[in-house]
């Protein structure tokens, strides 16, 4: 096609108003949400809603006496696919298994939950802290101690 047929195509358009009806139909889907409530939410106040399911960070339970729950058995580091977690055990005579160096690398974790749901003693879990920041990547590899508060990385405004 040359150039001046293209011209004279959308002149042919124009005159027979092809191009009115889409202008209106945009102008009345704008006017509509113009009056709409606006969905934003104001974050560090109002956060959205998550699923029930969904997976955070990572917390390791404790029992009643505060010990962990965990006894190293190495399930949670063979299940994980990529190979965030180590987990080496210790155990002294005459007292039960229990891991010496917990360690999840949460830049490498993909937060698919295998890891809890092999643990045998329910030991870890997936919160639903998701705002965590990390400025490092030191600061992403938790150890036992900041697995037993995950709570302290949420993020307060």
């Amino acid at each position: 096609m040359e150039k001046s047929e293209i011209i004279n195509v959308s002149k042919d358009r124009a005159e027979k108003g092809h191009y009115v009806k889409p202008i209106l139909i945009g102008l009345g889907f704008t006017l509509k949400n113009f009056f709409s409530k606006p969905i934003t939410l104001q974050y560090p106040d109002q956060k959205t809603k998550r699923s029930e399911r969904w997976r955070g960070l990572h917390r390791l339970n404790v029992n009643e006496n505060g010990e962990l729950k965990c006894v190293a058995c190495g399930l949670c580091a063979a299940i994980c696919p990529s190979q965030a977690i180590t987990v080496i055990p210790y155990e002294a005579e005459g007292q039960t298994r229990c891991p010496e160096k917990f360690v999840i690398d949460e830049l490498r974790c993909i937060f698919c939950g295998f890891c809890q749901e092999v643990c045998p003693k329910e030991a870890i879990r997936l919160t639903q802290i998701y705002d965590y920041v990390a400025y490092n990547r030191e600061s992403c590899i938790f150890d036992i101690q900041k697995l037993k508060n995950p709570d302290q990385f949420e993020f307060k405004g």
